[in-house]
């Protein structure tokens, strides 16, 4: 599981013209709830956050968000549970963060990334894929940021379930462990009949 640092400051202006303002000098209004705790406010340098969210690219991932207010600090795990974007220019205009522990299970959506050529391709088989991505539930930082799977023993008329997928200790799949991932089938051959041959009118 990727994991990543954030910074924060406790908000303390609320409404659309307070945001605007704090957009103006380059920050974002955002808020973390979750785990127990009461929801907090919060404003964001937006240039980091960007980048930060840029490195990650929609992929799963842990952020430890260090929140400042006077002179204190405290620290959350949390994750990315919304963004706001501006329609047109596609910026940020406000970020939900759900805070977690790690010790506790979270089911999340991991993409499953096949490698090889399976042999049963050679042969002259046809690869089919059906699946992307499994769900898998275990604490956070147990979970793989993908699952990798060696096809390349894969034969003609064979194929992958999500039960032959390898799954890290400590998670548990959540996915159909009978559904089929990829497969490699015998092509199938379209017999084209010719058509019949048409007599020639006979000249006058």
């Amino acid at each position: 599981m990727l994991q990543f640092d954030l910074t924060a400051q406790v908000r303390n202006t609320f409404g659309k013209g307070a945001a605007r303002r704090l957009r103006m000098v380059g920050l974002s209004p955002a808020v973390m709830y979750g785990n127990k705790t009461e929801p907090v406010s919060l404003q964001m340098d937006i240039k980091e956050l960007t980048n930060t969210l840029l490195k990650v690219q929609r992929r799963n991932a842990v952020y430890t968000l260090h929140i400042k207010k006077d002179d204190a600090e405290v620290c959350h795990h949390v994750m990315v549970k919304e963004l706001q974007r501006e329609p047109v220019s596609g910026a940020l205009v406000h970020a939900d963060f759900l805070a977690i522990s790690l010790e506790a299970p979270v089911v999340f959506t991991v993409p499953v990334n096949f490698v090889g050529k399976a042999k049963g391709v050679g042969m002259g088989g046809d690869m089919t894929v059906f699946v992307r991505s499994v769900v898998l539930q275990g604490r956070p930082l147990d979970i793989p940021e993908y699952l990798e799977k060696d096809i390349s023993e894969l034969g003609v008329d064979e194929k992958y379930t999500c039960a032959d997928l390898d799954i890290p200790a400590g998670v548990q799949l959540l996915s159909d462990k009978d559904t089929v991932c990829v497969s490699v089938s015998t092509p199938v051959v379209v017999v084209v009949e010719a058509a019949p041959e048409t007599k020639g009118k006979k000249k006058k």
